[in-house]
């Protein structure tokens, strides 16, 4: 993954105590990823460094927002991004092998002697994780006029076949064992 200079921070030149970088990121951003399950993306991500000796405390906070399909309807929908992000970097002789060994998703190696901190890949992370796992019309719009009434019919339409099937043919002749005295 080439990684852009913007993205980059030279923490070597860094005074001991806390650090301010602004981030604004967009679709094209995400375009060197591949192609994402949402579009129009508009976040700011403030990113508090804390630098101390021989480790750093990152603070990542995302805000904005993106606009997805509902998993439901598949009308377009609009989602804000709010989230928090906390991440240790420690300087270490071995990285690769620390990081191999590291069980803590929130802690990560560099090597003793990196100067600069490669914040790209993580601020591509932390915005997939700030959108949500289950993006759905609101409770009170399902069925309403920003729903798809077509993609509802068909999918209630599924489920009534499934309920009239005869069932898994997997499961077929299991019932004989049912209720089977012991």
């Amino acid at each position: 993954m080439r990684h852009s200079r913007e993205f980059e921070i030279a923490f070597v030149g860094l005074k001991p105590g806390v650090h301010v970088f602004e981030y604004r990121v967009d679709d094209q951003f995400f375009q060197q990823y591949g192609p994402q399950e949402f579009n129009q993306c508009s976040a700011k991500l403030t990113l508090s460094l804390d630098k101390k000796n021989g480790f750093m405390q990152l603070k990542f906070d995302v805000d904005g927002q993106v606009a997805s399909g509902c998993d439901r309807c598949g009308n377009p929908l609009v989602f804000q991004l709010w989230e928090e992000f906390h991440l240790l970097v420690k300087l270490v002789e071995d990285p690769a092998a620390m990081n191999e060994q590291e069980e803590d998703p929130d802690v990560f190696y560099i090597s003793r002697g990196e100067s600069h901190l490669h914040v790209q890949d993580w601020i591509y992370e932390f915005v997939q994780l700030s959108i949500p796992a289950q993006k759905m019309c609101k409770p009170e719009e399902y069925g309403g006029a920003k729903c798809n009434l077509e993609a509802l019919a068909l999918l209630k339409k599924m489920e009534e076949e499934a309920r009239q099937s005869t069932g898994n043919p997997a499961w077929k002749g299991l019932d004989q064992f049912k209720n089977l005295e012991e």
